[in-house]
């Protein structure tokens, strides 16, 4: 009986257990689910005969080693910044391994060594890093297959509310992590532009998001992290255009632009007494002395970029009440935000989450020059049996489950971009409903 360790059982980790615990029925394994909260472990398994619910403290060295030495296979649903001490474990014994989240350098150090153990390391497999690397890659492999070149390649996705359930100013309700979620973008994004680098920083980022319009919506993108790092992974040195970018609804970067530039993500000074302040007065610490009210401090600082659709949602997280702020105690700005968006941007138990994907790729093939659209999206059944679950679980189990299976016979550190991962993810999805939808067209 094969043993599979989840570490983690957050909101993203719900659709990945119950999947793995019903793979467990075909091919008699376990399915260990461990969090600090061993309680909310045992909801995940639902008393499934193959779970088995362990309490585990992340820090607690000698526990964490124990597991991942009785496992044949460790999938961490933790925090990036928490995988490199699991990786390490993973290769000292010789276990392979599995995240969604992005490769850090830290974990592409530990290549060579997961070589020479013959045990995998995949990362970025979730929906974005995961569904978006497969599905271009696929399309990516089919050009150059017909001898094209991929002059274009952008690449949005969203984890959006589903339209029916978006009912706040902010089209907006937290369906994955919300730390991710106040400190998007908080470095600065490169892509490259008419084959020439361009860097856009935190401060830029949300102020020249684009508009996209996909099917019949119309939505932010602003461009994510570092896209060059992915020519080489793409095997794509001939593009000269390539951004990979997120999904908001029209309005949100007008509005987060103000937060950011106002100083409200910042996470580097803790504040005292914070149970004594209100979410008005705590603003008022960003903003200059003076006899102007707090909306027209704002507009005089912004010039006038903050109209009442901005007001409006600035008035929804609070920023304007004279409510005392109710948790932290003492922290950063980052923190407090948090607290505020965790309420007032939750999902409730009836809402839907939308799950929105869009490629779009320009390419050249014996000389003629055509575009593709390639585009998928996918609403949650409730706020437990979220989208974001889904999208983000299913490449993991599915990807576990085919490489214990001897289907994916790779070593290393990895991510979805080679046949032997994609194809048999894509076409798994589809069963799934994550089915992409493609339009070509002569340019």
């Amino acid at each position: 009986m094969k043993t599979i360790l989840i570490i983690g059982a957050g909101r993203s980790a719900t659709i990945l257990i119950d999947y793995l615990l019903k793979q467990s029925e075909l091919f008699n394994w376990k399915i260990v689910v461990t969090d600090s909260n061993v309680e909310l472990a045992k909801t995940k398994i639902n008393q499934h005969p193959n779970g088995m619910a362990e309490e585990l403290d992340i820090f607690d060295v000698k526990k964490r080693q124990q597991l991942i030495k009785q496992s044949d296979f460790v999938i961490s649903m933790l925090p990036a910044s928490m995988h490199t001490e699991v990786a390490e474990d993973c290769v000292a014994f010789g276990k392979s391994m599995a995240t969604a989240s992005y490769v850090s350098d830290s974990m592409r150090n530990l290549d060579r060594s997961a070589r020479e153990k013959n045990i995998v390391l995949f990362n970025e497999l979730g929906l974005d890093p995961g569904i978006d690397h497969a599905s271009a890659m696929k399309i990516i492999d089919e050009i150059h297959q017909q001898g094209g070149k991929v002059l274009t390649f952008k690449s949005y996705c969203g984890g959006l509310v589903a339209p029916e359930s978006n009912d706040n100013p902010w089209g907006y309700k937290i369906s994955w992590n919300p730390r991710n979620v106040v400190m998007a973008g908080n470095s600065t994004a490169e892509y490259l532009s008419n084959g020439k680098i361009k860097l856009l920083p935190y401060q830029r980022l949300f102020e020249q998001a684009e508009t996209i319009q996909i099917d019949n919506f119309t939505f932010d993108a602003y461009a994510n992290r570092n896209s060059i790092q992915y020519i080489n992974a793409y095997k794509i040195p001939e593009v000269q255009n390539i951004l990979r970018g997120t999904l908001r609804y029209k309005g949100f970067c007008k509005a987060w632009n103000i937060i950011v530039n106002l100083g409200l993500t910042d996470d580097s000074i803790a504040i005292d007494n914070l149970e004594n302040i209100s979410y008005k007065e705590w603003v008022e610490m960003f903003l200059p002395s003076g006899e102007e009210n707090i909306i027209e401090k704002l507009k005089r600082i912004f010039n006038n970029r903050i109209d009442e659709d901005v007001v409006e949602k600035l008035r929804y997280l609070k920023l304007f009440s004279d409510e005392k702020i109710q948790k932290p105690s003492k922290g950063t700005s980052a923190m407090i935000l948090q607290s505020i968006m965790e309420e007032q941007l939750k999902l409730k138990p009836e809402d839907k989450d939308w799950t929105v994907m869009y490629h779009y790729f320009e390419y050249e093939i014996k000389g003629k020059r055509m575009a593709l659209e390639s585009y998928f999206e996918d609403k949650g059944k409730d706020s437990i049996h979220t989208s974001m679950a889904k999208t983000v679980g299913l490449p993991l189990g599915i990807t576990v489950k085919n490489y214990l299976l001897g289907k994916i016979p790779l070593s290393g550190v990895q991510i979805p971009t080679t046949p032997e991962i994609y194809q048999l993810l894509l076409n798994e999805l589809k069963e799934y409903g994550i089915i992409f939808k493609e339009k070509k067209y002569n340019l």
